[in-house]
């Protein structure tokens, strides 16, 4: 298994936390609240080291994104056959999705168990926009991987540096598609371009607003989180298999 690059992450804790709630282990639902909850303190000071506008504006959270996703791990083809039992192509895929499409589940009802629970932490660390800030980097870093995992599965992944992979797999996940290493603008480079960035801005702005569902009252923002974070993933998913399983 391997990270996308070694570039340093924001907060000491985050790398760590992050990996635990992308890895897709089966724990109970307090216990991933917890994690998240953990996320959103260990993001806290970075947030308020970048200010109250970049927070509001969504240029804090894609700076962060860009941050954390060279240490996404991502396993190679036959390292995810043997994880899921000898399973290739369409099957590997759909299995793959499924298993995403849980993790992010996980973490919407995450959210929404963390709006309802009170954690020992100062209430500034806490507000509203970085706890949608965690869930949002965790459903990014679980989709970034399937994305990456999935171009592993149609011997179709993206070669060069680290950060060459890094801006590709970017950029697909911002695009929706698979990689076409003869179009011009997605990353290849290693260096993703202004209107990249502002694409990846754009998609990780949304993908922050659906997740604000998770901070409804009580429990309701569980349910609501699970739900929309399982369907958009899968979409994902399904989009990005179909589009590389149908080309030459």
């Amino acid at each position: 298994m391997r990270g996308l690059s070694r570039r340093e992450t924001p907060g000491e804790e985050v790398p760590g936390l992050l990996t635990r709630l992308i890895e897709g282990a089966p724990t109970d639902r307090r216990t991933q609240a917890g994690l998240l909850g953990r996320l959103t303190v260990a993001l806290g000071a970075s947030a308020r080291r970048a200010g109250a506008l970049a927070v509001a504006s969504g240029q804090w959270l894609t700076d962060t994104v860009l941050e954390i996703a060279p240490h996404v791990p991502v396993r190679d083809y036959l390292t995810l056959r043997d994880h899921y039992g000898g399973l290739s192509g369409n099957d590997l895929a759909r299995a793959m999705i499924d298993n995403a499409a849980r993790a992010t589940g996980a973490v919407g009802a995450a959210g929404g168990i963390v709006s309802s629970l009170e954690f020992a932490a100062p209430p500034t660390l806490l507000t509203t926009p970085v706890q949608i800030a965690a869930e949002t980097l965790a459903v990014v870093a679980i989709e970034l991987k399937l994305v990456a995992e999935l171009h592993e599965v149609y011997r179709r992944p993206a070669s060069g540096t680290p950060a060459v992979r890094t801006a590709a797999y970017l950029g697909a996940w911002t695009r929706r598609r698979g990689l076409d290493p003869f179009s011009p603008g997605q990353g290849l480079g290693g260096v993703l371009t202004a209107g990249a960035r502002r694409e990846l801005r754009r998609r990780v702005i949304r993908r922050a607003g659906e997740n604000a569902a998770t901070v409804m009252p009580l429990l309701a923002g569980a349910v609501a989180g699970a739900s929309l974070n399982s369907r958009e993933t899968r979409r994902l998913g399904e989009a990005i298999a179909k589009d590389l399983n149908g080309r030459p």
